[in-house]
C-alpha cells in the first residue's frame, strides 16, 4: 500500500480524528488488514463488524501488535484506557471502498508520469471460472511486471478493497475477482476500481436462486462492462450468447475469446491428455491484423480449463504482452488456490481431485467430466458429491440432473452427501444406477468413515459441493489420510 496520514484517510472516508488530539500527520506504511493476526508495524487495522464477531472489539490488540491507525464506526479504548488511534466512519464497510477508490485514483495519476508503472487493471467475472481465470493472468502477467492479484477468492465488497489496497507506486498491473450475488453488486464494485479490460466468462446458474432468474444474472454481469474506463475494453465470451450480447453496453472496444470460429482470440483443436490437462492452439490477430498462432499445454486438470486460459490470454493481449509470451506463460502456469481442482496423488495409490471450493450445476458438470477422463478406462471412479446451494426452486431438478450425468458419463461410484445432495442419488436411481454404484451418506463423517473402508489403490476420488456444504473438510481429510498412511 502507499503510504498515507491520518488526515488522507479522513478525507477519503469521511471519517473523524479520534481523540482529537491524533496528530494528523500520523502515517499508515503498513497492509490494510480486517483480521487482528494479520497485523504488521504501521498497519491499518479496519474494525469491520461480522456476523460472528466485531472488529472492533480486537482492536486494542492490533494496535498493541503495531497498528498505527484504526478504521472504526466509534471511538476505542485500549485495555489501559487511553484513546486508540482512530479514524471514526458511519459505515467501516463503505469507509474501507472509499480508501480504496481514492488509493487507486492517485495510483492512476502517478502511473501516468514520466517513469509511472502505466498502471492497468483487469476485472474478472462471470458465474464459473473467476478464480481460476484471476490466478492464471497472475501468473501470466507476473512474468510480465508487478502484478497484484487477491489473496484466495477475494471477490466482494470486503475482498476487492484489501486487495486494491495491496497495490503502490510500482504496480503495473492489478487484477481483480468481482463477484456478484445479485443486481447492483458489481456496479459497486466498479465504482470502487473501474477496469481498463473487462472480463465477463460464462453467465450460468451460480447463485441463480438469489438473482431470480438467468437473464437477471445477464444483468448483473454486464454491469462490469458498464463499469469500463471511458476508453476501456471489454472481453467477451463468444461461446455464450448472453455474454456475447453484453457488446451492446460496452463503452468501447469489444473483444471476443473462446472456442468458436468467430472468436478474436480462439483456442482451437483443444485436446485432453491421460492426466486430464488440456492443450491447444492459442490463436490471435497481430497488430498487421495477420492470425498468429502459439501451442499451450496447461498444467490444470479439466477441459474447462481451456476456456478460462484463452480468456486470460485475451486479457493479456490487451494490455500489451505478445502471444509467445502468453502462451508461454499458460503453459507454465500452476493451480493457486486451495480446492479447486487441486490434484493430489496420495502414497498409497489413490488419486484425490479436491474441487469442493463452490459447485454450481456448470462446475460440477465440467468436474464429472475431469473425473472420467483422468480415471478413463483402467481406474475406478468415485465421485463425492454434495448440495449446489442458491439454486433456487430450480435445485431439486438441477440436482438430479448430476447423477443422471454421472451414470451416463459411466461414474463407478458415487457418494452423496448430505440430505440436500439427495436428488442426486434419485438422478441416478432413474437413469439406472443401482446397488453398489450408488451410496448416501448423511454427513461428512459418515462419508470420511465409508470411504476410509472402500478407497484402494488405483481409484480416483472427486470431491465436489458448494463452501457453505463444507465438503472441503472431507476433501483436506482425505489428501492428509493418504499421507498419514504412507508414514
Amino acid at each position: 500500500m502507499i503510504a498515507l496520514t491520518a488526515a488522507d484517510i479522513a478525507a477519503a472516508t469521511g471519517g473523524a480524528l479520534c481523540p482529537e488530539s491524533l496528530d494528523p500527520a500520523t502515517v499508515v506504511t503498513g497492509p490494510v488488514v480486517v483480521d487482528s493476526r494479520e497485523v504488521e508495524e504501521g498497519s491499518l487495522f479496519v474494525a469491520l463488524p461480522g456476523e460472528h464477531v466485531d472488529g472492533h472489539d480486537f482492536a486494542a490488540g492490533a494496535v498493541q501488535a503495531g497498528a498505527g491507525l484504526v478504521l472504526a464506526a466509534r471511538p476505542l479504548d485500549g485495555a489501559d484506557g487511553a484513546p486508540l488511534p482512530c479514524v471514526v466512519v458511519p459505515d467501516v464497510e463503505r469507509a474501507l471502498g472509499d480508501l480504496a477508490r481514492e488509493v487507486l485514483a492517485r495510483l492512476r495519476e502517478a502511473s501516468l508520469e514520466p517513469g509511472g508503472a502505466g498502471l492497468r487493471v483487469i476485472g474478472v467475472t462471470g458465474s464459473v471460472g473467476k478464480t481460476t481465470t484471476k490466478d492464471l493472468l497472475a501468473q501470466v502477467l507476473g512474468a510480465a511486471g508487478p502484478t497484484i492479484a487477491p489473496e484466495r477468492s477475494f471477490n466482494n465488497e470486503i475482498g476487492l478493497p484489501l486487495t486494491v489496497l495491496r497495490a503502490d507506486e510500482s504496480t503495473r498491473y492489478l487484477v481483480l475477482e468481482m463477484g456478484a450475488s445479485g443486481i447492483g453488486h458489481l456496479t459497486y464494485l466498479t465504482g470502487i476500481a473501474p477496469p481498463d479490460v473487462a472480463v465477463v466468462l460464462v453467465v450460468g446458474s451460480a447463485h441463480i436462486g438469489e438473482f431470480g432468474g438467468i437473464e437477471a444474472v445477464a444483468r448483473a454481469k454486464a454491469e462490469i462492462v458498464q463499469g469500463l474506463v471511458p476508453d476501456g475494453v471489454a472481453v467477451l465470451n463468444a461461446d455464450d450468447p448472453r455474454v456475447r450480447a453484453m457488446a451492446d453496453v460496452a463503452p468501447g472496444q469489444v473483444v471476443s475469446f473462446g472456442t468458436s470460429a468467430g472468436a478474436d482470440v480462439r483456442a482451437r483443436g483443444v485436446r485432453i491428455d491421460r492426466a486430464g490437462r488440456a492443450g491447444f492452439t492459442l490463436e490471435a490477430p497481430g497488430p498487421d491484423g495477420v492470425v498468429r498462432q502459439a501451442p499451450v499445454e496447461l498444467r490444470l486438470v479439466g477441459e474447462h480449463h481451456a476456456h478460462n486460459a484463452v480468456a486470460a490470454a485475451a486479457a493479456a493481449l490487451e494490455v500489451g504482452l505478445g502471444l509467445d509470451e502468453v502462451a508461454a506463460s499458460l503453459s507454465e502456469a500452476e493451480a493457486l488456490s486451495p480446492h479447486r481442482m487441486h490434484v493430489v496423488d496420495r502414497p498409497d495409490g489413490v488419486t484425490v481431485i479436491d474441487d469442493s471450493y463452490n459447485a454450481n450445476p456448470d462446475s460440477m458438470q465440467a468436474a464429472l467430466k475431469a473425473l472420467a477422463v483422468v480415471a478413463g478406462r483402467d481406474r475406478r471412479s468415485i465421485a463425492v458429491l454434495g448440495e449446489m446451494l442458491e439454486l433456487g426452486e430450480d435445485a431439486r431438478e438441477a440436482h438430479d440432473a448430476i447423477g443422471r450425468l454421472a451414470v451416463r458419463l459411466n461414474i463407478a461410484l458415487t457418494v452423496v452427501v448430505g440430505e440436500g445432495a439427495r436428488p442426486i442419488r434419485d438422478g441416478a436411481n432413474r437413469e439406472g444406477s443401482w446397488g453398489d454404484e450408488i451410496a448416501v451418506a448423511d454427513d461428512i463423517e459418515s462419508a470420511e468413515r465409508f470411504l476410509d473402508e472402500e478407497l484402494r489403490p488405483g481409484d480416483v476420488v472427486l470431491v465436489k459441493s458448494s463452501y457453505g456444504a463444507g465438503l472441503w473438510r472431507l476433501g483436506d481429510r482425505l489428501i492428509a489420510g493418504g499421507q498419514v498412511a504412507a508414514s
